[in-house]
Formats: structure tokens, sequence, C-alpha cells
């Protein structure tokens, strides 16, 4: 083979063009099978294994208002000390994602990618079954933290205080912000959760990155949202009507527009691209054996 024609770099041992190959990062292909093979997993469990790790998921998210309540409380007033104290929204997307728990924005990419590849009406019931269980999990979640954290004589008054403040800065926005915000939200969790097949020793710093953006941007997020928007509400500060209509109802919808409608089915569309339309048997026959040509 003339190594000038075909551009490689000559005098490379069998090893050292093993090494390139190894060291070539996956292609997209790769990422959306490792995915779409883990939503397949995913939309197999029980309706029980699924909510009590949804369940998990929500409780374990207190972590988020936690960090960042504790932060705000005890940094000095100002823009450039809240942008440190964002760095505590992580804590919870970290702690679910690293123990497996079921978060419903992950299921927005994961458990979507099956049903594009095999658009049943049988894969898309277990779509909304797995949906509808995470979701609810969720929250009831959230909510009992929420709750917990208000009740119980955990914090100091400077604490609680610093609460109900990150849930007045979310219900600053009106229903079609919500939405708006929401759908960057669920986009950037998509991003995520492609990203990490390909970056699996890097996990953590891509978890702390993009959930930190979306704490510097105030990209609204159903399930830690519902955390503080619920701190509001069990406060006396907002009605339930608020909480759904305003926060819970538009978030939600953009949360499923950016990770499924936007991410999930541009990312399904390149794939398809790339391996052009099924090939008939025919072809497949026609198509030379690469193993007979060596011999």
């Amino acid at each position: 083979m003339d190594t000038k024609k075909d551009g490689k770099t000559p005098d490379l041992s069998e090893k050292e063009q093993h090494e390139v190959e190894k060291n070539q990062p996956p292609r997209a292909a790769v990422l959306h099978e490792i995915i779409r093979t883990q939503g397949d997993q995913e939309l197999e469990r029980s309706v029980a294994a699924l909510w009590w790790s949804a369940l998990a998921a929500g409780l374990t998210m207190g972590l988020s208002l936690m960090g960042m309540g504790l932060l705000n409380s005890r940094l000095p007033d100002g823009e450039g000390f809240k942008v440190i104290a964002s760095f505590g929204y992580c804590a919870g997307f970290l702690a679910v994602i690293l123990a497996r728990q079921q978060l419903f924005t992950e299921n927005t990419l994961t458990a979507v990618l099956p049903i594009m590849s095999k658009p049943t009406l049988g894969n898309f019931g277990r779509l909304l079954r797995l949906w509808g269980v995470v979701l609810v999990g969720n929250l009831c979640g959230t909510l009992l933290v929420a709750y917990v954290m208000l009740e119980l004589p955990i914090f100091d008054s400077k604490t609680d205080e610093a609460f109900l403040d990150i849930g007045r800065k979310v219900m600053e926005n009106d229903a079609s912000q919500m939405f708006a915000k929401g759908i960057v939200s669920g986009w950037m969790i998509a991003t995520m959760v492609w990203m990490i097949p390909s970056m699996e020793s890097a996990k953590m710093w891509i978890i702390i990155l993009i959930t930190y953006l979306m704490a510097l941007g105030d990209f609204t997020h159903i399930v830690v949202g519902s955390l503080e928007v619920g701190y509001l509400v069990f406060a006396g500060e907002l009605p339930w009507k608020d909480f759904w209509l305003v926060f819970a109802g538009p978030t939600l919808v953009g949360n499923i527009v950016g990770g499924s409608f936007i991410f999930a089915l541009i990312s399904h569309a390149q794939i398809r691209s790339e391996s052009g339309p099924p090939k008939s048997a025919a072809e497949q026959a026609a198509k030379p054996d690469p193993q007979a040509q060596k011999k």
C-alpha cells in the first residue's frame, strides 16, 4: 500500500497502528447504540423497581437545594459569590447519576432512542409507563424532602431564608420563560447523557460542568425545581395552583421538548443518515466478503 496516497504516517508497526485505532473516539453510531441499549434495559424494568429508584432519586436531589442554600447562607452577598454557590446545584445530580438512580430528564433521551429505532405501539406504551412512574417517583421524593427540610429543626434561620430565596428566584419566571428555559435544560441533560459513554473516566467532571452551567443560567428543571418551588408552597408563600400551572407544567413540557424532540430526534436522524436506508437481501448477498478476498 502506498502510504503517501492514503495519507497515513509511514513506517508504523502493526502494534503502533493498533494503538492508533484503539485511541480513536467512538463513532456517534456506537454512542447511539450504547444509550439505546441502556434505554431498552430501563424499559424492561418492573414498575416497583422504577418506582423505588425514582423515589430515591427525588430524595437524593435534596442535596442540590441543600448545597446551594448552605453555600448562599455562608458566603457574603454579591454576584461573585453567587457564582461559587451555584456549585451546590451539582451535588444532587452527581449523587443521583453516580448511584444510577432513575432521573426523569435522563430518560427523555435514554428511553426515547429505542422508540425511535423501533416505533411500535407497544414500545410507545412502555415509554409512557416508564415516564409516568419515574416522574411521579421523582416528584414525591423532592416534595417529601422539601417538607422535611422546612418542618424539622435542621437548619438555622439564615439557611431557611436562603432556601426560600432560591424558590423565589425560580418563580420570577412566567410560564413562557419556564417553558423556554426548560427546553435548554432538557437539551443540556441529554447532551450530558450522550457525552458520558465516550468519556467514562471523566464522568464526574462532565456532570459538574453541565449542571453548573444550568445553575448559572437559571435554567428550569422539573425535578430540582419541584424541590425549590415546593419549599415555597410548604412555607405558605405560593399556592399549589401556581406550582402546577406556572412552574411544573411548562417546565416539564420544555424538558421533554429539549431532551426528546430536539436532542434525541436530531441524534437519531444523524445515525440514520450515516447508515443509510436498510439494504435488501439481494444487495447484502452481492456485497463482497472481505475474508474471501484475503484468501
